[in-house]
């Protein structure tokens, strides 16, 4: 693998709708749509933080400026040629996870087809096809959020997730229940709760939910222990699953049962499937969530979520469902709850260069 050069494009695209949690709304999204070229292939990848900052350090400025003014000229300099590679010389850059990850993956979809075979095959799956769950945002009204999920429901999706925070949680929970019947249902936090919480939170067991998401703050793992004591219910680790070491401490301290892998937060799919990998040995299942991305970030995690340890279904979703348009062809689409992966070399997906150009808001050619 020789590098020829890298190309950077930061998009923006509406969201259908706005799209709020605990802790932040976003109406539009960013990505930074990194291209690795080596002779007639390019491999693509993403780095997908949420604008603003209510989700993690990184934003997509903080990204471009990673990216352009450290990742890429290490890159160039050291020309690294394979995965390993480039795993081993961004080892040396602390943080900036979301940066790493679209160079990254960008590798392993130039690696794939290089070696004509589909990226969930060059990451050690062979299942063909990833379930996807629907996930649902903080609306204004209860009733909003009902017809958000009936609406979206019709595509057979095989579970739903909703957002809560503190005064949004046992009401709107009773009335998905109550419109909705015994539909696998999980709740997402976003750390919106604390230690004082323990109580409220012990009440959600009656909902018979698959998993309660990130209840209590990142770095509260001892929380989380505490309070995965006192519920019959699943605690799952989100935002606290931020690295192997981490996920390895949570595990020790049996601060969750579930874990939810995004590509993104851990810098790339070596990573990813290292965590899927400890998360395995230790009995705990996994699933793959999304920020979400883009069509390339997206189809990357379903490639991911193919891994054996993948036990529930994916937070990614149909292109239509989240964004006016998507720069990959075909578009993703769910039929009946379900993905079907690509048997296509790399991503299986192609680049919509019409479509980058329209949102693009600033471009850069590294050779």
């Amino acid at each position: 693998m020789k590098i020829d050069c890298i190309t950077l494009n930061h998009i923006r695209v509406p969201l259908v709708e706005p799209f709020r949690i605990s802790n932040g709304v976003i109406a539009e999204k960013d990505t930074i749509l990194v291209g690795v070229q080596s002779g007639g292939a390019v491999g693509y990848g993403e780095s997908s933080p949420m604008s603003g900052s209510f989700y993690s350090d990184d934003t997509p400025e903080s990204v471009w400026d990673c990216l352009t003014k450290e990742l890429i000229p290490r890159v160039l300099k050291q020309r690294p040629d394979s995965i390993e590679s480039i795993n081993a010389l961004f080892g040396t850059v602390p943080g900036n996870e979301f940066a790493k990850a679209g160079v990254e993956t960008a590798f392993w979809d130039l690696e794939a087809q290089m070696q004509g075979v589909p990226l969930w095959q060059l990451l050690g799956a062979d299942r063909k096809s990833v379930e996807s769950g629907l996930a649902v945002g903080i609306y204004p009204t209860i009733r909003e959020l009902l017809l958000a999920i009936e609406r979206c429901l019709v595509e057979g999706y095989k579970r739903v997730k909703i957002k809560i925070q503190p005064g949004w949680d046992l009401k709107p929970l009773s009335e998905v229940r109550g419109e909705f019947g015994a539909i696998p249902l999980m709740v997402d936090a976003n750390c919106a709760y604390t230690q004082q919480d323990l109580p409220r939170l012990k009440a959600l067991d009656d909902f018979a939910l698959m998993m309660i998401e990130q209840p209590l703050p990142r770095k509260d793992l001892e929380g989380h222990a505490r309070l995965q004591a006192l519920l019959q219910t699943p605690v799952c680790l989100d935002e606290s699953a931020e690295d192997l070491s981490t996920v390895r401490k949570a595990i020790a301290l049996k601060s969750c049962k579930i874990v939810n892998i995004k590509i993104q937060r851990v810098g790339g799919l070596h990573q990813a499937r290292a965590i899927h990998d400890v998360c395995e040995q230790s009995g705990i299942p996994v699933w793959g969530g999304t920020m979400p991305e883009l069509g390339i970030g997206g189809a990357q995690t379903l490639h991911l979520a193919a891994l054996k340890n993948f036990t529930f279904p994916t937070d990614v979703q149909s292109s239509k469902r989240w964004f006016v348009d998507d720069i990959v062809e075909p578009l993703l689409e769910v039929h009946d709850g379900i993905f079907t992966l690509p048997s296509s070399p790399g991503n299986g997906y192609r680049i919509n260069h019409q479509t980058v150009e329209k949102y693009s808001v600033r471009h850069e050619r590294f050779s």
